[in-house]
């Protein structure tokens, strides 16, 4: 039998179904490890398989399941083109479900230059392209307030929660 010791407080969370978690969900297409590399060659603006298989040494089959699994689930799109004197092939373009990731990738860059980039900084900025000052992710609530101290976020069962069996 499991029990808790006395005085010591149970999670909330462990009171709901984790069987319908949206964060599962999307680590289930998102998780994989070249994903997101994927992903970063196409928010740069390489689209072409041989291009992004030459600047990331991705396996060709890799690569190849990636692209189809994004395309898949819709965060890319395929876009015929044909260089002249070539077979027709397919650049792969972000759909406005693959656009809504970018703060996803430019929180996890920003995550990585603070713990992981060379001592010289970060290999890539992203940038505003109006001002040109160097982007950054925020954790903002819906009534407007920057969250500084992200100790100060809760979780709590939303309107799809279900409570667990048993």
């Amino acid at each position: 039998m499991n029990t808790i010791p006395e005085g010591v407080r149970t999670p909330p969370a462990l009171a709901f179904s984790v069987d319908n978690c949206t964060v599962g969900r999307a680590m289930a297409i998102l998780g994989e490890r070249w994903t997101f590399v994927v992903l970063r060659e196409v928010f740069n603006g390489v689209r072409r398989f041989d291009d992004m298989r030459r600047h990331t040494s991705i396996p060709r089959q890799v690569l190849t399941d990636r692209l189809a699994l994004l395309v898949e689930h819709g965060i890319l799109r395929k876009e015929p083109y044909k260089s002249p004197g070539e077979r027709a092939r397919h650049e792969y373009r972000l759909t406005d479900k693959g656009i809504d990731l970018y703060p996803v990738l430019i929180a996890i860059a920003q995550w990585g230059d603070r713990y992981l980039a060379d001592p010289a900084g970060p290999p890539v900025q992203f940038v505003h392209r109006d001002c040109d000052a160097v982007m950054r992710m925020v954790a903002t609530c819906h009534a407007g307030h920057e969250v500084g101290d992200l100790r100060r976020i809760a979780p709590r069962p939303g309107p799809g929660a279900t409570p667990r069996d048993g």
